[in-house]
């Protein structure tokens, strides 16, 4: 089970983590997890391209050993990379130690201050050891892309239905969420440029440029 909305409850028991980026224009922040990969990555950075829309990737370590070319295409596109554990370690089946050594592993690929915890999943003490050194990003808007059980068009509601200015949305650069991807993505990209929103990673977010006071 799943929220495609984090409910604000949660948002607000957990209030050092980001989940949101309220500003004053319309701007979006998508997120893509679990990549490079050549077989969507690629893809995603040439539908982002079309709008003009800036993003950030949050890579696996092991991933971007096996795709130096692909990881090099995120950097020359002006993206902003962020850490997701060198092997996808889930937070609550790993101890803190491993994790958190796991987590290091990635950080000599990928010099970044942002880091999500694959699945969301975070300990206490994983949080205690990882907030000295990182911005944890959540979300608010889950697209679903990796559900086998929802369709293509599902998958795009989630997304309409729920962003909002400030929103940070996640989607998957990877296999099992090709299908939903393919279909969701440029089709909330051109939606969302309709209605004159801008698209931002959240190195243009946390740089100042924009308020970053959590609600």
């Amino acid at each position: 089970m799943y929220f495609s909305f984090t409910p604000k409850f949660i948002q607000q028991l957990m209030p050092q983590l980001i989940w949101r980026l309220p500003n004053s224009g319309k701007t979006i922040f998508l997120t893509f997890d679990d990549g490079p990969i050549p077989e969507v990555t690629p893809w995603v950075l040439d539908q982002l391209e079309k709008y003009k829309a800036k993003a950030s990737f949050f890579c696996v370590g092991e991933n971007i050993e096996r795709n130096p070319d692909i990881y090099q295409m995120i950097l020359n596109s002006s993206h902003t990379v962020c850490n997701h554990t060198h092997n996808h370690l889930s937070g609550w089946s790993t101890c803190t130690k491993d994790y958190i050594d796991n987590v290091d592993k990635a950080s000599q690929f990928i010099s970044s201050s942002f880091f999500r915890p694959p699945y969301g999943r975070l300990t206490p003490a994983k949080f205690k050891a990882l907030k000295e050194k990182y911005q944890i990003v959540m979300w608010d808007v889950l697209s679903g892309d990796f559900d086998p059980y929802i369709s293509p068009e599902d998958c795009l509601n989630n997304v309409i239905r729920n962003a909002q200015s400030g929103s940070i949305i996640v989607f998957h650069d990877s296999i099992k969420s090709q299908k939903n991807l393919e279909y969701t993505l440029p089709r909330m990209l051109e939606y969302f440029s309709a209605l004159n929103y801008n698209f931002e990673n959240l190195e243009f977010a946390l740089s100042g440029k924009l308020s970053t006071v959590i609600e």
